[in-house]
């Protein structure tokens, strides 16, 4: 009986170890388990981690690919820029035999036309949106400056005014804005720009400017209305669920445009308004022949020729005849003798400004006696300086040639079809300023209406024209010009004329989305970089990491895939 219980309790220990070891065995098992999934998930880390540093790289050498196009002068133009499917589409950067390996960059904007590719590979020319820090350098009144920005979606007057007066140089408050004393009663106070911003977002420092306002519906800032910016309240952003992005102001304004006053080969421009005459003529005449260095000296001498009774000469012949019928109502009364005398005064001011003009002038002109050329003579200077190449586009002027007044037509006529061959010429060789540079001019090929319509004297019915004529893959001359305008009917000279210091066919400043991305799997960057191409190689003005706001677009529209 001792021994049976003996045996049982013996067996008793045995069963308890080997249950034991069984705990011990599964434990490391799990350890094992536990183990070998923590480094599969480091070692899946790890290639994360590389793969999303490659993919930096990737988009870093699309931004420098970029500049050195855009900028180099045998591919400078917006028709290389707009849309180049060749350079800026899917560039292979990482070579692999499998798609997971393969890793590109694509430059992409998004296309704001409805149908079609909802991208293009190509670049955002900043001349296209309404330049903040050079609004002001038009020297408008408030009302004509502030109207520049009422179009934009949900701006005010308030609104308006209180940018204008954040980064004008002045403490004055515009009619409806703040200045200074405001900024500094909040908590805590600060001072307004009063000078040129250095970022977008500096705007949010507006009195009444919320982010809703500057970035609109467009929260990852792609330009494409995405599923959850167009489902209302259901998932962020609030937006209207109306089938329409609402980009934001941020679409609409820029800090940075530029065209350089230089020929497109990078030559000097001829400026029409050259205060020396002789050297005028006779650089036309080498650039052109006679006849142009003619008519623009001419031009140049007397201005457009116009009916007596529309000159300014019937301002004083109205001072004379005003001070006539004064003089013959005389009377006792010191009322009218008091007119009488401010008439003849006005006319007598007018008579003599105008000889003294033209004395000043004929001693600026002259350098020791007549200067002349094609029978002209230059030597009492330039009377009309041109405010615009167009001013001269089928233009008369009169002059003096040889003792006799002859009437010159310009040799520049007024048919459209010549003037598309004309006019990319003219544009290219000449100017109407000195400066190295033109700021902030609209490129009417890829402005949105809502920043045409701010344009001083644009009507409406032009601006959507304009609007729903984009650019696309047009590369005609022209089209590098604002003077498609012209030609294809919708302004006249005269309305160009007007518009012409407020709009271009191209600018030299780009804003660019590059994209760094692998054919198949995760890891990508997308950066967006504004580049001065002004220069050769492009200057990179800056560098916005937007990689936290998402891929933004899918592989399928990175690779250029169409169904």
């Amino acid at each position: 009986m001792r021994k049976t219980l003996t045996t049982i309790r013996n067996n008793d220990r045995n069963g308890t170890v080997l249950i034991l070891v069984l705990v011990v065995v599964a434990a490391l098992s799990l350890g094992a388990y536990t183990f070998s999934e923590l480094m599969i998930s480091e070692i899946e880390a790890t290639s994360m981690y590389g793969r999303q540093a490659e993919s930096r790289a990737f988009a870093q050498s699309g931004v420098e690919l970029a500049a050195s196009v855009i900028a180099a002068p045998e591919t400078a133009g917006d028709e290389l820029s707009y849309n180049n499917f060749e350079r800026f589409r899917a560039q292979l950067m990482r070579d692999s035999d499998s798609e997971r390996g393969q890793g590109y960059f694509s430059v992409v904007a998004a296309v704001e036309a409805t149908g079609g590719d909802p991208i293009r590979f190509g670049l955002m020319d900043e001349s296209g949106r309404i330049n903040l820090n050079q609004i002001l350098q038009f020297e408008l009144s408030d009302e004509e400056t502030r109207n520049m920005l009422m179009f934009l979606p949900n701006m005010t007057e308030e609104l308006a005014d209180a940018i204008l007066d954040f980064v004008d140089e002045n403490d004055t408050v515009r009619e409806f804005g703040v200045e200074s004393d405001y900024y500094l009663d909040l908590e805590p106070g600060y001072l307004p720009a009063n000078g040129q911003l250095e970022s977008i977002d500096e705007l949010l420092r507006v009195a009444g400017v919320t982010k809703e306002l500057l970035y609109g519906e467009d929260t990852n800032r792609n330009g494409l209305l995405d599923p959850n910016e167009d489902d209302g309240d259901v998932t962020a952003p609030l937006d209207n669920a109306d089938g329409v992005l609402n980009p934001g102001w941020a679409a609409y304004l820029t800090l940075d445009s530029k065209e350089v006053n230089k020929r497109l080969d990078g030559s000097e421009r001829i400026n029409v308004n050259n205060g020396v005459l002789t050297d005028l003529y006779d650089t036309l005449f080498e650039e052109y022949d006679e006849d142009i260095a003619r008519f623009v000296v001419a031009f140049r001498l007397n201005g457009p020729y116009e009916p007596l009774e529309e000159t300014e000469d019937s301002d004083l012949i109205a001072a004379i005849d005003e001070a006539t019928g004064a003089a013959d109502g005389i009377s006792s009364d010191s009322e009218a003798e008091q007119s009488n005398a401010n008439a003849v005064n006005r006319a007598t001011q007018g008579f003599v400004a105008e000889v003294a003009e033209g004395i000043a002038n004929g001693l600026a002109g002259a350098s020791g006696g007549s200067v002349t050329r094609d029978g002209m003579d230059l030597s009492k200077g330039a009377q009309h300086d041109v405010t615009s190449i167009y001013e001269m586009i089928g233009a008369q002027v009169e002059v003096e040639i040889d003792g006799k007044l002859v009437l010159l037509d310009s040799p520049w006529g007024m048919n459209s079809g010549d003037m598309e061959g004309f006019l990319p010429d003219i544009l290219d060789r000449l100017t109407v300023v000195d400066e190295n540079t033109i700021l902030g001019r609209l490129n009417v090929n890829q402005a949105r209406v809502e920043a045409l319509m701010g344009i001083p004297n644009m009507p409406e019915d032009v601006a959507i024209a304009i609007a729903n004529s984009p650019m696309g893959d047009n590369t005609t001359p022209i089209r590098g010009t604002a003077g498609w305008l012209v030609t294809q009917g919708l302004v006249d000279i005269p309305q160009m004329v007007k518009l012409d210091r407020f709009v271009t066919g191209r600018g030299l400043v780009y804003r660019a989305q590059i994209v760094g991305f692998f054919a198949e799997g995760g890891g990508y960057t997308r950066l967006e970089a504004t580049i001065d191409a002004s220069e050769y190689p492009g200057k990179i003005l800056s560098v916005t990491d937007l990689t936290s706001l998402g891929r933004g677009y899918t592989n399928e529209m990175l690779m250029g895939v169409t169904e």
